[in-house]
């Protein structure tokens, strides 16, 4: 299922992918002295990510489970960021990737391994 989370998501879904199940009220303490989020605005957004099917809240206690792990949202924005940006292939993207960066012998041998892996 690709569900695309806005960054406002993304932040309430970091918290229940390292801390499992949390209660709204949890959710909404750990943003306020994180980032300085209102009640209003945690709740508001908890209801996106549960209307996307991203989390699941039950009762009682307004409890949220995440139903999406990191490893689908980053797949699902990979392949949206390959599509838009690299007109679907991957070998380009890699290309910007590397192209931009300096890569030292220690990189080059991890992307090679890779390479190999994937095979």
């Amino acid at each position: 299922m690709a569900v695309k989370l806005f960054e406002s998501e993304l932040k309430v879904m970091d918290l229940l992918w390292k801390e499992g199940d949390l209660s709204a009220k949890e959710i909404a303490q750990r943003l306020k002295e994180q980032i300085n989020w209102s009640k209003t605005t945690t709740y508001t957004v908890l209801k996106k990510c549960v209307e996307k099917q991203a989390i699941l809240r039950t009762e009682p206690g307004f409890i949220c489970k995440a139903l999406i792990s990191r490893e689908e949202v980053q797949k699902d924005a990979t392949e949206d960021l390959i599509d838009r940006m690299f007109g679907g292939s991957k070998d380009l993207l890699i290309a910007s990737l590397l192209g931009n960066q300096e890569m030292t012998s220690d990189d080059i041998a991890r992307l090679k391994k890779l390479a190999e892996d994937l095979k």
